[in-house]
């Protein structure tokens, strides 16, 4: 009887250690060379325990080859993470054509998958583990907002959550959370907001005095106002606003001083122009690079780029600002809304709108707390507490016959009590 032929542990095109030399090889399919894989260093990968290592170094291996017919490894043949990609950067330019995908989220999956797969984007998807995507991103060290992060692992697993929904591929990533969500605290001060007042030309200084007024996504919602979106009522003016990113629209009032404001930028914005209402020095709209940059600069002006809690500033941050206004009663003699009430002025849901800025709300917040309970002081909403009002009034006396006649009977049976 023969000798019983031994099997490979790993076919051809997969990484393996060789424990004689502890480094990382693979063999090409078709020969039988053996070729060590390197870091991004150009250092050889050793050490049984890099496993993970050595099949991203394989993967970017792997972008280089060619099939029979000539064609690049992401091209139609197995289902790769490039694939994978590939498909879902498809499916987002169709959705920003149709104005059903925002620019804004079309370019950022762009620029993260494509990094995604200059990173591994040859493993198949049955290869690719969670450990691959979560090295992926600790490489990142810019990457550290939890909320970042958090939006990167959405976009990876929304791709390969499509390639299962549209061809059947299993998703690997099932189970991979994102960071957990971090209440949205930073917003600047009186004395602040009239810092940087002083040190913006106007048409910077009008876009960032109405988003902290009104609360509205700096970039996706305020920067595409028009006169046109501008409705004048009997109690003030309202804005129609349409979010891109929850694809609702809603109907928001503003305050005095905005209206004011708005009237006079629309004499050179009409309805019927499609200009924008707070426009740039070039008379467009404000782009958010051209935002970013811009606040960028104003920081280092201000030297408070080198201080830990201005450091975290942005033109989001009026957004921010003008919630912790609502909710701790700026405008209202200290009567904070509820988060139902700013959850629709903001457009969010009640649940995202306590997870970004209530979680923190007992503690910064207390007095509308205490004003729900009834213990928020002598006067709630301009009217004392111990005030009676025809309700209470009402209400009490139906209470005090039933107490009367309870004691009443109280009283009755104390005797027999007794006597027994």
């Amino acid at each position: 009887m023969g000798r019983k032929a031994k099997q490979r542990r790993q076919s051809h095109g997969s990484a393996w250690h060789w424990k004689q030399t502890d480094c990382w090889y693979f063999t090409k399919p078709g020969t039988k060379k053996r070729v060590a894989l390197f870091d991004e260093q150009g250092e050889r990968i050793r050490g049984k325990e890099n496993k993970v290592a050595a099949e991203v170094a394989l993967a970017r291996e792997k972008l280089s080859w060619t099939d029979d017919s000539g064609e690049p490894a992401g091209g139609r043949g197995p289902w790769i993470v490039a694939r994978v990609c590939s498909e879902y950067l498809q499916y987002c330019e169709r959705g920003l054509a149709n104005g059903t995908i925002s620019r804004s989220h079309r370019d950022n999956t762009t620029a993260w998958l494509n990094d995604l797969c200059s990173f591994c984007g040859a493993l198949s998807v049955s290869e690719l583990k969670k450990g691959h995507v979560q090295t992926w991103i600790d490489k990142h060290e810019s990457w550290r907002s939890p909320a970042t992060r958090g939006g990167v692992i959405s976009v990876v697993k929304a791709a390969f959550n499509r390639a299962e929904e549209l061809f059947g591929v299993p998703s690997p990533l099932k189970g991979l959370k994102k960071p957990k969500t971090e209440p949205r605290l930073a917003s600047f001060t009186p004395e602040e907001e009239k810092t940087l007042y002083e040190n913006l030309e106007p048409c910077f200084q009008n876009f960032l005095f109405a988003a902290i007024h009104t609360g509205l996504r700096p970039f996706s919602e305020l920067a595409k106002l028009t006169a046109d979106d501008v409705e004048e009522t009997p109690r003030g003016m309202m804005w129609r606003v349409y979010a891109s990113k929850t694809k609702k629209t809603r109907k928001i009032p503003v305050r005095p001083e905005i209206a004011e404001l708005t009237r006079q930028l629309m004499k050179t914005a009409p309805k019927g122009s499609a200009n924008p209402i707070f426009r740039n020095t070039k008379g467009k709209h404000w782009q958010r690079m051209t935002g970013v940059v811009r606040f960028i600069g104003l920081k280092k002006k201000l030297s408070w780029d080198q201080d830990p809690r201005k450091g975290s500033f942005s033109c989001y941050t009026c957004r921010h600002t003008y919630v912790h206004r609502m909710l701790s009663g700026y405008w209202t003699n200290g009567v904070g809304c509820s988060i139902e009430t700013l959850a629709e002025l903001i457009g969010d849901t009640p649940k995202v709108a306590f997870e970004h800025y209530g979680r923190e709300w007992g503690q910064h917040y207390q007095d509308p707390l205490w004003n729900a309970i009834g213990e928020g002081g002598t006067k709630q909403r301009g009217v004392d507490r111990q005030q009676s009002t025809p309700a209470a009034d009402k209400a009490l006396a139906k209470r005090k016959p039933q107490t009367k006649r309870k004691a009443a009977v109280s009283s009755r049976k104390s005797p027999q009590r007794q006597r027994t």
